[in-house]
């Protein structure tokens, strides 16, 4: 008799997974609740988004993409040094 090919039939199936946080009704309702509160925050502070130091924006932006274009080189976090 072999042991390693036995029948797993007998086996209660496997409880199915919950949703995720973000599909449940607290996670949809939260991305709502959030949208609408940027909105009316950029709504309110037009001015100064639009009409105020375009530079700071501009500096966080290019720090955002240099992050995201500089990881193709050494393989993503964590490759440090393969020697």
């Amino acid at each position: 008799m072999d042991l390693d090919k036995h029948d797993h039939s007998d086996q209660p199936p496997e409880p199915s997974t919950a949703p995720s946080f973000w599909k449940s009704r607290f996670g949809i309702s939260l991305t709502i609740s959030l949208g609408i509160a940027a909105l009316l925050l950029g709504f309110e502070h037009r001015v100064h988004i639009f009409a105020g130091n375009g530079f700071l924006g501009l500096l966080l932006l290019a720090c955002v993409v240099m992050h995201f274009f500089m990881h193709g080189g050494h393989g993503g976090h964590g490759g440090g040094d393969k020697s």
